[in-house]
């Protein structure tokens, strides 16, 4: 079975840190690129940062350039997304998704597996 968990979700006050993980089961990221997502409530789903599979070739909204680091780990199957000097407006379900190929993009349709979602909450 073809799955995505993401951890690492959490309460956090604003100019925290936290870290996400987006851990595949049942077959290898090394093929895939892989993209971050959030959906806060009330408002539509936002891409956040991708990294593409062999190249490592990355993307960041500008809302969270040079606050999010995205990174990944093919040895573990992993893929990370680094959060510093969280904002209250970073509040949101965060998802990670797969496509296959090596292909930057934020276009929510085109990724072919979804994760179940992990809650980020930035408040004092």
């Amino acid at each position: 079975q073809l799955q995505l968990v993401e951890s690492g979700g959490g309460l956090v006050q604003p100019g925290g840190s936290l870290r996400l993980s987006c851990a595949a089961s049942g077959f290898t990221l090394d093929y895939y690129a892989i993209g971050w997502f959030r959906q806060a409530p009330g408002k539509e789903r936002e891409g956040v940062s991708c990294i593409t599979g062999s190249d490592r070739r990355t993307y960041y909204a500008d809302s969270v350039k040079g606050r999010f680091t995205i990174s990944r780990d093919n040895a573990k199957n992993t893929v990370y997304l680094q959060m510093n000097t969280l904002k209250p407006e970073d509040t949101a379900v965060y998802f990670c998704a797969a496509v296959f190929g090596t292909i930057v993009t934020m276009t929510s349709s085109l990724y072919d597996y979804w994760g179940q979602g992990t809650q980020v909450t930035v408040s004092s």
